[in-house]
């Protein structure tokens, strides 16, 4: 333990509470500060100016909810020994900690999930794990089983990645109050008094019914009114746009790489060691940007200029898609870069069969365990509900 406990302000939770020496020592690794660098809604910021706060701030106030889960859940703490506790903590802390730039949109450029370099990071070789291995040589696994859902202790991941969890709670509360919408209003401290350990699942009482109905409907609402706007989707393709570009300018010249160094590896590998994932930021990426906007290829310019200075595409429904192919062709626009198909769906609660500790639970009067649509009819109806949008993002002046 610390000999003193440290605190960090923080706007949403006032402080985060650290006393824990390995929590300390993980928080000032490099891989941990950063994602300082590293924004938690990627390109949402052209929709929401405020919206530009990082995943360093939400990886902090996601511990802080699992430490607050430990405190506070009446029993959680009797169920879990010690060890347990530290690695659920580390989990939380570290969740995010393989995040690309530009959230998830970036995963479909790296080629795989950001979960998947998370448990990279954290089995090393990196300071992470070296912080880790301080505890002992097994330590750094187990916190890694948390986080793929391999751990023998489910309770443990579901704290941290289940349908209501610690990374769920504080993004809700933090991108709703940085964005300055009100979608994600949740209420954490009925939460918290009302959750109880059953049958090694977290559940919550009946009488905070309302409270899980809320948490759900915030969910959705954020979603597709923060989430999935149409006009940071249309960043996205955009970026995606620019970085087909790069790569098949790429395989037409190598020597590339030279103009832009800091995407050596992204473009001749397949998975990248963390050494060359730590140089990945948004910095990086907007510097390489305002390089790109002197380059001696005319879509590749193009792109990165509508990046940096924000000249996004239009949107129309998929079914238009063939249409737009011909006006670009007409304009002399590659449709290959110039017409960006993207596609969203989101179920507001899904009841997962066989793996009974990713459900939401509501802890019934009569002490019976239920899953939460069947106590529900609100969220009930919404379990068939699977909304779809996709559309077609397109330079608007073909159209002229």
């Amino acid at each position: 333990m610390l000999k003193e406990k440290r605190v960090i302000r923080d706007p949403i939770h006032g402080y985060i509470h650290i006393d824990d020496e390995l929590i300390w020592n993980l928080i000032n690794t490099r891989e941990f500060q950063r994602l300082r660098r590293i924004r938690q809604l990627g390109s949402t910021s052209v929709v929401f100016p405020s919206g530009t706060h990082t995943r360093h701030l939400h990886s902090l106030g996601c511990y802080e909810v699992a430490r607050r889960m430990l405190e506070e859940i009446k029993n959680l703490g009797e169920c879990l020994n010690e060890r347990e506790k530290r690695a659920v903590l580390a989990a939380a802390l570290l969740h995010d900690i393989g995040h690309a730039p530009f959230s998830h949109s970036f995963e479909a450029i790296l080629k795989h999930h950001h979960e998947f370099y998370t448990v990279q990071i954290i089995k090393g070789p990196s300071e992470v794990n070296d912080v880790l291995n301080t505890v002992d040589d097994r330590f750094a696994e187990e916190v890694a089983q948390i986080i793929d859902h391999s751990h023998p202790n489910k309770i443990l991941s579901q704290i941290i990645s289940s349908q209501l969890d610690a990374d769920r709670i504080d993004y809700l509360l933090r991108d709703s109050y940085c964005t300055g919408t009100i979608y994600g209003k949740v209420d954490l401290d009925r939460l918290l008094r009302t959750m109880r350990v059953r049958d090694n699942v977290l559940a919550v009482k009946q009488s905070s019914i309302y409270t899980v109905e809320n948490y759900i409907m915030s969910r959705y609402h954020m979603y597709w009114q923060v989430y999935y706007h149409p006009t940071s989707r249309s960043f996205d393709s955009i970026l995606k746009s620019l970085f087909l570009r790069l790569k098949d300018l790429h395989e037409e010249n190598p020597d590339i790489v030279r103009e832009y160094p800091m995407y050596k590896a992204l473009l001749e590998k397949e998975i990248l060691n963390n050494d060359e994932f730590f140089l990945l930021d948004d910095e990086t990426c907007s510097y390489s940007f305002n390089l790109m906007r002197n380059s001696s290829d005319p879509i590749l310019k193009d792109l990165a200029v509508r990046i940096m200075d924000r000249h996004l595409f239009d949107y129309t429904s998929a079914d238009n898609e063939e249409e737009l192919i011909r006006h670009c062709l007409r304009k002399g626009y590659d449709p290959r870069y110039y017409v960006v198909k993207d596609y969203q769906r989101q179920i507001p609660y899904l009841p997962y069969l066989g793996r009974g500790s990713d459900n939401i639970w509501m802890l019934m009067d009569n002490g019976e365990l239920r899953e939460l649509s069947e106590v529900s009819s609100v969220v009930g109806s919404l379990t068939d509900l699977n909304e779809q949008d996709e559309r077609v993002f397109y330079p608007k002046e073909i159209m002229k």
